[in-house]
């Protein structure tokens, strides 16, 4: 499966943020989208989820049923500040998302199958999700989108707000899943993209640019990305 970007171009007003992007992800891969702060990262995951007017592009998926334009039901979105029903419990959120998606879930499990995902203990599961950290609700939107089997997750900062412990079982649940999923994980967090993502692609300049994948775990790797970050135009 692929996800292909052709001449995506974006400004507001007078600021032109992405410009003419032609690009092609993957399956199997976690791509990890690096740029500095303001560069356009999450303005690039909202032209792909259709959440902003673009000045220009096109989107299609190509999988076994052929090249069709991207659509919403084919995109799993967790953004960085998350949104919950802060007036029901997690086990409230989750049997209603259940609920009214059983007809489109494959194999559906009981709830307790899915908390047991992202490692939601009983406890909290009976928590109001108003009293839910930043980093919870951030699993909440990570298991939601899990359940909904996108072919395309974005993560716009998911793991950042999150404790060593609990990143660490998100990066292996994510690894699990891409294999049948195209991740694009945007962060500004050099060491967390090099230790969780396959390829690495940088928005530089108003266009994403991939950095080989060459001992990528190397100083010399690392510094080549600085590099390019350091390039990095933000007018």
């Amino acid at each position: 499966m692929q996800l292909e970007i052709l001449n995506l171009s974006k400004s507001y007003g007078d600021k032109e943020v992405l410009k003419d992007i032609n690009f092609t992800f993957t399956d199997g891969k976690i791509y990890g989208l690096i740029g500095r702060n303001g560069v356009g990262k999450t303005t690039f995951f909202n032209a792909l989820n259709n959440d902003i007017d673009i000045n220009s592009g096109s989107f299609y998926v190509t999988d076994a049923y052929g090249r069709n334009p991207l659509q919403i039901s084919d995109i799993g979105y967790v953004v960085s500040t998350p949104t919950v029903p802060e007036f029901l419990t997690a086990k409230e959120f989750l049997e209603f998302f259940l609920d009214i998606n059983k007809d489109k879930i494959p194999n559906l499990k009981e709830t307790a199958y899915y908390f047991n995902l992202v490692k939601i203990s009983e406890q909290d599961q009976n928590q109001l999700l108003k009293n839910y950290s930043h980093g919870m609700k951030n699993k909440m939107q990570i298991l939601i989108n899990i359940i909904s089997n996108p072919k395309i997750i974005l993560l716009d900062e998911p793991l950042t707000s999150l404790d060593i412990v609990v990143q660490e079982e998100m990066k292996t649940l994510l690894k699990s899943l891409k294999k049948d999923h195209i991740i694009i994980f945007s962060t500004h967090i050099l060491e967390l993209a090099m230790d969780l993502c396959d390829e690495i692609v940088i928005l530089n300049n108003k266009n994403l640019e991939q950095i080989e994948k060459q001992n990528l775990n190397t100083k010399k790797y690392k510094d080549k990305i600085i590099k390019a970050l350091k390039d990095t135009k933000n007018d």
